[in-house]
């Protein structure tokens, strides 16, 4: 497009760009996102990032609609809490979650809840992570 209007850009100051603006990008994209329900499911699975292997931790509603995701390195209590503050910092607080047997996950939110005036309903039943299950198959591909 550059290139059509007469102005040489070389792809290195593309890529400069990219790194400086898209992070804002991102900041008002999420401003604009629809809300979603107060009742989610979350979930981690573990995918290969440039030949490393690295959990994904993901967020939907009960809808199947996105509401966060996290990629870390390891699978731990301090992960699980960090990707739930990010999710409650973009969405607000839910309801309820749902996830699976997971002890990390079930220790960040015991963690999370004691400083809570309201906690949230933690619910750990295998069929109610369906949702998000399924969400990962096109992910894993």
């Amino acid at each position: 497009m550059m290139e059509e209007r007469g102005v040489s850009v070389d792809h290195s100051t593309i890529n400069r760009w990219a790194i400086r603006f898209l992070p804002l990008i991102e900041k008002m994209a999420r401003e604009h996102k629809r809300p979603v329900s107060g009742s989610w499911r979350m979930d981690e699975t573990y995918i290969k990032v440039k030949g490393f292997w690295k959990y994904l931790y993901l967020a939907v509603d009960k809808h199947g609609k996105t509401v966060d995701f996290l990629l870390t390195a390891k699978r731990d209590k301090a992960a699980v809490k960090r990707f739930f503050d990010k999710a409650v910092g973009a969405k607000g607080d839910p309801e309820k979650v749902a996830m699976d047997k997971s002890g990390a996950n079930k220790a960040a939110m015991d963690t999370i809840n004691a400083g809570r005036a309201v906690p949230i309903l933690v619910r750990q039943v295998k069929y109610l992570n369906n949702i998000v299950e399924q969400h990962h198959r096109a992910i894993r591909r």
